[in-house]
């Protein structure tokens, strides 16, 4: 199934039981809420699915329970994130012999790029499958800014379709519609201003809190889709102090225990990310209890 880019992409969390082994009991479950709430797509192994602490094999694992669990119900999106261009065309083959619908590619790792060498590495990928990619722009943690400058020389691979826009500057949006039109498709990839981003063009968004809270989610953009601007700011406002979970560097801990309140999580992480402890754990479980006491009536 081709992905449309428009509506709410979650960025899927793994499970992990207490020993570290992936939970595909857990992943199954979490999948299926998320199809339930009416999710547009799903992408697997990034950030939040702890992509840096899953070997490569896992990563295919997690794809193919996955395609089992949507049973083509909704597109399937494996993030790719190499450290070599010949390791990173692999991967995008091996995606497509296994299944995925589509690639997120972020930009090389562990080497800082220049603009020539982002550019070259992505139109390389995008030359060696035919699966439609999104290009992960997030300056703020991977250092490098994929411009529109740069876009412009993108848009001649075809299957560079969109742009996963995590700048953090909502201008951005308009720049890129003013020069772009509807070439790239835009999905947010901040929760913090998912609402503010929808309603300055963007397609859709690659959320986080959705792990946790799909009905909501959805629910707020689907309110704003059909003119219910009010609705959606009211479930926004309520899940403003949630989707600040978001922007910490401990999101995949934050983002874990909150879904597991919700029972379609646990809270085990990888090493070298450690269990939330103190102070910090007790303010994030209050954040969350609140939120779940407030939740609006949908």
């Amino acid at each position: 199934m081709k992905p449309a880019w428009k509506g709410i992409y979650p960025a899927l969390l793994t499970p992990f039981t207490a020993d570290g082994a992936i939970d595909f009991e857990m992943f199954a479950k979490n999948t299926e809420a998320q199809i339930t709430a009416g999710v547009d797509g799903i992408i697997l192994a990034g950030t939040l699915g702890e992509a840096s602490t899953l070997e490569t094999g896992e990563k295919f694992e997690l794809l193919h329970a996955a395609l089992k669990q949507v049973n083509g119900r909704i597109p399937v999106i494996l993030n790719l994130s190499e450290n070599t261009t010949k390791n990173a065309i692999e991967f995008a083959r091996r995606a497509k012999e296994s299944g995925a619908d589509g690639l997120m590619l972020l930009p090389p790792m562990r080497y800082r790029a220049d603009n020539r060498e982002v550019v070259t590495y992505f139109k390389t990928v995008a030359a060696a499958t035919d699966l439609p990619i999104l290009i992960y722009n997030n300056p703020v943690d991977y250092g490098i800014y994929v411009t529109l400058d740069m876009f412009e020389e993108l848009i001649e691979c075809p299957t560079i379709q969109a742009v996963k826009e995590s700048t953090r500057d909502v201008t951005n949006i308009t720049r890129m519609i003013n020069r772009f039109g509807s070439r790239i498709k835009i999905l947010c990839g901040i929760d913090t201003v998912c609402l503010e981003s929808l309603m300055l063009g963007a397609d859709g968004v690659v959320a986080g809190l959705v792990d946790a809270f799909p009905k909501e989610t959805v629910a707020m953009y689907r309110c704003l889709q059909s003119g219910d601007v009010q609705k959606a700011l009211q479930i926004y406002r309520w899940f403003m102090p949630l989707l600040e979970l978001d922007i910490h560097p401990k999101l995949v801990q934050y983002i874990k225990l909150a879904a597991t309140s919700e029972g379609i999580s646990h809270p085990h992480v990888r090493a070298p990310r450690l269990p939330l402890t103190g102070e910090e754990a007790s303010r994030i479980r209050q954040i969350i209890a609140d939120g779940i006491a407030s939740r609006p009536v949908l």
